[in-house]
């Protein structure tokens, strides 16, 4: 089984490597056959957030039952082009056993939806988040949002940008923290074909940048890279950090060594941990931070 399994993170990096996508059939694979955490389950599956396939999402809580727990919303990667809820079942149960009512959204991809399209639909989810997380144990005012690639994109940019939350009707001060995973937070100029084709006909091109919305409200910020990773260069988390620690945000940093652009995925999975501490500290912090009445309070004000 561990054979299998490193052959398909082999075939996982090579697809992003290559392409700058997930290999979808390698994962979904690496998804169905992999070990999964026991401490998490499947509550909810295709609840719609707005119209079409593309606005569903499923929820993963604790196996233990519980109450007014955090909420932690994760956008899947993909470059903003490919990428299937499904495919990440192993990052939702993960997740819950770690303590947070999970929810993992589909949002609409290139070329339906070119900037700003899917962070209007990841803003969606975090509304129905809102609405209706209480019935599966989760505290609706207590929201953290994580990611990771383009979906780390997702997750920081709707937690830095405000006016997305709040064009779904949603005060940003519900988000307690963010967690970026591998993204890219500081790409301009646009120089390749991805980014072009998803960014490219926005009028303002500074207004597609995590790293110029930073402020002394911004939420506090888990951010991680591998130093390894040739496709979003470390430099976007490490800049994005710099970016906050100057404007007096909590951030913690974390570049693990030897990793690469899917590693940092696949150390979430039960089979890949031992790469890096990458989930349990991620989690304490988002679990701390999403427990912290201070850090709401600060941004009220």
């Amino acid at each position: 089984m561990t054979r299998v399994l490193t052959t398909l993170a082999g075939i996982l990096c090579l697809g992003l490597a290559a392409f700058g996508l997930a290999n979808c059939s390698a994962l979904a694979l690496f998804d169905a056959i992999g070990p999964r955490d026991s401490g998490g389950r499947q509550a909810a599956k295709d609840q719609p957030f707005g119209e079409g396939p593309r606005r569903k999402l499923d929820v993963y809580v604790p196996v233990a039952a519980v109450e007014n727990a955090p909420v932690l919303v994760f956008f899947y990667g993909g470059s903003w082009q490919s990428g299937a809820k499904e495919y990440y079942a192993f990052v939702g149960q993960a997740l819950a056993a770690q303590g947070f009512v999970t929810v993992l959204p589909d949002y609409r991809l290139y070329p339906e939806a070119p900037f700003p399209g899917f962070l209007e639909d990841g803003a969606r989810a975090v509304a129905w988040v809102r609405e209706n997380i209480a019935a599966y144990g989760g505290d609706p005012h207590r929201i953290v949002l994580a990611g990771h690639s383009a979906g780390a994109y997702n997750a920081v940019m709707l937690g830095l940008d405000e006016r997305y939350l709040r064009a779904a009707g949603v005060d940003p001060k519900v988000i307690r923290a963010v967690a970026g995973l591998s993204g890219p937070y500081d790409f301009l100029p646009l120089d390749t074909d991805t980014t072009i084709k998803v960014f490219g006909q926005a009028p303002d091109k500074a207004a597609t940048q995590p790293i110029g919305f930073v402020g002394p409200r911004s939420p506090p910020t888990f951010l991680a890279t591998g130093d390894a990773d040739t496709l979003v260069r470390p430099r976007n988390t490490a800049r994005l950090a710099e970016r906050l620690r100057a404007a007096h945000v909590p951030v913690q940093e974390r570049i693990y060594a030897g990793l690469d652009h899917s590693d940092t995925l696949l150390a979430l999975s039960v089979a890949f941990r031992s790469k890096a501490p990458e989930l349990a500290e991620m989690a304490a912090f988002l679990r701390g931070q999403a427990l912290s009445r201070q850090q709401v309070t600060m941004r009220a004000r």
